[in-house]
């Protein structure tokens, strides 16, 4: 019998049912496969069993190894408690194996590193000071962690720059090429995007209902909770009145959302708080929405200023028309940046938007086109930065 049983009234031991997965966190409730729990130890069970909640993934218990060795071999992760090494001796050698504790006191303990050799663990953990590290690890473990997404960030070097029409157009250019996209709108004034793209009534979480958001968050719930509009997903803004996303928040869904690859575009304010500043951190490349006009140009450079110093990677990227004297390179010179592209000028943009179609919808048109453009040359492994 390796399925682990008690007849002890622990949250551990009524949560456990006969599949060792907790009671009502199947597959399909937003959790993914999760570690091997090898444990008689109440108390740890009760830990490992919420910091797997924490990781959104879902664990599988047993009291010994395994007898089916696809469950101890195919496991994302293995968290072998202190009181179940000695009857885990024997197991196949396998990367990923952790011989947790609780309490500090058996930290420097050579027993406990002698019974990590033995199973052949990568490292001994003691609770409840490595339960930050630990849930990390669960989480990459249950998703999967792989290449990390492609973030592209937009920002207006003043206002009606373009830069949330931009960055809808790449938005919509990324999923037209098949990748994993996610739009997300980091500015609570703007409008929301999902009401450019047509999508506000698309059932789905907004920015308000991620606001608590401060430990990690789950990169595939995140994006099944997200409304699917135009074959991409959306993290907008909803109509009420909360417009503040707290830093931490910003980071835990940004993080997610890279976890998961793919493509993530994100739309900006030209104010830098402390939320936008998390956001910059997180983009492999910045582009600066600047109109070829001077007055522009001397608003784009105070953006680039403070946005510069976060970005690692910042470019213009202008639009004409331009006085005389003036051209795109003119204008990523004077701002010191280099020169991502320039817009294309697009006469049937504003006919469109009014009658309802998003910006960059039709692949044909001179902004699909462009963007579409952008992506060949970005996705290159030497095209974004």
């Amino acid at each position: 019998m390796s399925t682990f049983r008690t007849s002890g009234g622990s949250r551990a031991a009524r949560s456990i049912g006969s599949s060792g997965t907790p009671d009502g966190e199947r597959a399909g409730g937003g959790h993914r496969a999760g570690p091997l729990i090898v444990t008689e130890d109440l108390t740890l069970l009760d830990d490992l069993l919420r910091l797997c909640a924490a990781a959104g993934a879902e664990p599988e218990v047993h009291h010994t190894v395994p007898e089916q060795r696809a469950s101890w071999a195919g496991a994302p992760l293995v968290l072998v408690g202190d009181d179940a090494a000695a009857r885990c001796r024997g197991a196949a050698r396998r990367p990923g194996v952790i011989l947790v504790g609780r309490g500090a006191e058996g930290r420097e303990d050579p027993e406990v590193w002698r019974r990590a050799v033995e199973i052949g663990a990568d490292c001994v953990l003691r609770l409840p000071d490595a339960e930050s590290w630990l849930v990390d690890r669960i989480a990459d473990a249950a998703e999967g962690a792989g290449k990390q997404a492609l973030t592209v960030g937009v920002i207006g070097g003043r206002g009606g720059a373009g830069a949330s029409t931009l960055a809808c157009a790449l938005a919509l250019a990324a999923a037209r090429t098949g990748r994993r996209t996610l739009l997300v709108d980091g500015d609570p004034l703007g409008g929301g995007l999902d009401v450019l793209l047509g999508g506000e009534r698309a059932e789905g979480r907004r920015w308000p209902d991620f606001a608590a958001s401060k430990g990690r968050v789950a990169g595939g719930a995140l994006e099944e909770s997200l409304p699917s509009v135009r074959g991409l997903r959306v993290l907008s803004w909803d109509r009420g009145d909360s417009v503040l996303v707290p830093p931490e928040a910003m980071r835990s869904v940004l993080a997610a959302a890279r976890r998961r690859g793919g493509i993530v575009v994100v739309d900006l304010p030209r104010r830098v708080d402390a939320a936008v500043t998390e956001a910059l951190a997180q983009l492999d490349l910045g582009l600066l929405v600047v109109p070829g006009e001077l007055r522009a140009v001397a608003a784009a450079q105070r953006v680039a200023t403070h946005a510069g110093r976060v970005v690692r990677d910042l470019r213009a990227m202008v639009r004409g028309p331009y006085p005389p004297g003036l051209d795109e390179q003119w204008v990523a010179d004077a701002l010191r940046l280099p020169l991502a592209g320039e817009l294309p000028h697009d006469p049937g943009l504003l006919a469109a938007l009014d009658g309802g179609a998003p910006p960059g919808g039709e692949a044909r048109g001179a902004l699909g086109r462009f963007c579409a453009e952008f992506w060949a040359r970005a996705l290159t492994p030497d095209g974004a930065s």
